[in-house]
């Protein structure tokens, strides 16, 4: 049928912004209260798993065609050149001293060295630190599934943290932490260098995360991770975080099948380049929409502040638990999502001695 000019202008208004290729899209219902440090709502700074097995801060308005390029199923071509930063030509550099990102910024990728493996993480077993963590919003989750009772500690951060004196955080019960690196296909978060360093300089076992945009190709923003985080032996396996985000300028929901797809073409690329398969990290509602089920043979990091794991994702195997995020610690102004592995301290160990070899 052929449209009027009027007609056809109002029809184009209506079909622009982002789209999705999967004809099963629906416009997203009222998102998730739950939040993440990556996911701020306010402009003030907030923040059984078989042991032996491998294993949030919006981007900025994305363009997406109405027919965009189809992505593979899984990924088989070359891996990008990475682009990660230089380590620091002054190892004994505190964290007082180093560069302050400004976080209303954009960075560009860090210059390539010309190798990108860096310094080697500490290896060995270093010390275990008890939990010294307190809680803004505590929650009984009862003395059996206590995370208190854990034996290894740790958090997850990103730029609203702000500085964070890494060594008094590590004594205090954050035995690992998971940094936020970058979003979508072209967002770095400006403090991901600094804490990167920082954190290795305490002697801490890190890794990096990335937060999932739904309106960008998954080979974009695996290219994108691997330009911006480097590959160190000894680091914690990559994750990839999959959740819904109110703020974000991406509306549309995908099909639970189209989402699967675009996390295997990601995960797959990191895993083919880092060594390592990705550890993914959810949220209750968007696990029940989209992944009961699915990536049996992947590691979960599971979000659950109100009740444990077991209840929240029924026969989810897990690895990691983020229980709060409303965590107080020396070392960190505000508030500090924490997290508990699934193991005890030998099997700690043991996983990362897995993750080394």
């Amino acid at each position: 049928m052929r449209l009027s000019a009027a007609t056809a202008i109002i029809f184009a208004g209506l079909v622009s912004g982002c789209t999705s290729s999967s004809s099963l899209d629906t416009i997203a219902p009222r998102p998730s209260r739950e939040t993440t440090s990556s996911v701020v709502l306010s402009a003030a700074p907030v923040p059984a798993a078989n042991v032996g097995a491998r294993i949030s801060e919006v981007t900025p308005p994305q363009t997406v065609q109405s027919a965009p390029p189809q992505e593979m199923l899984a990924w088989a071509g070359p891996v990008p050149e990475p682009e990660a930063f230089v380590p620091a030509a002054n190892t004994t550099t505190t964290t007082a001293t180093m560069d302050m990102p400004v976080p209303g910024a954009r960075p560009v990728a860090f210059v390539a060295p010309d190798n990108p493996v860096t310094q080697t993480m500490p290896q060995g077993r270093s010390r275990i630190y008890g939990h010294r963590f307190r809680d803004a919003k505590p929650i009984n989750f009862g003395r059996a599934k206590n995370p208190r009772k854990m034996a290894v500690h740790g958090v997850d951060v990103s730029r609203w943290q702000g500085e964070i004196d890494w060594s008094k955080l590590r004594t205090q019960g954050a035995n690992f932490a998971f940094i936020k690196a970058t979003d979508g296909g072209d967002h770095l978060d400006p403090m991901f260098k600094k804490n990167w360093r920082a954190a290795k300089a305490a002697g801490m076992r890190r890794g990096a995360y990335h937060f999932f945009y739904w309106c960008r190709t998954a080979g974009e923003q695996a290219d994108w991770f691997i330009r911006n985080v480097p590959r160190e032996p000894g680091a914690l396996p990559p994750v990839i975080d999959v959740e819904y985000n109110g703020e974000s300028s991406c509306k549309r929901r995908l099909s639970p099948e189209r989402v699967r797809e675009k996390m295997q073409v990601f995960m797959d690329k990191l895993e083919a380049h880092y060594g390592q398969r990705p550890i993914i990290y959810t949220a209750p509602d968007f696990y029940a929409d989209n992944l009961q089920g699915a990536f049996q043979n992947y590691p979960f990091w599971l979000r659950a502040v109100a009740q444990h794991p077991s209840k929240v994702y029924p026969n989810r195997k897990w690895l990691f638990w983020q229980y709060s995020g409303s965590g107080l610690s020396h070392g960190v102004d505000g508030k500090i999502d924490l997290n508990v592995f699934h193991g005890s301290e030998d099997e700690w160990y043991d996983w990362l001695e897995a993750r080394a070899n």
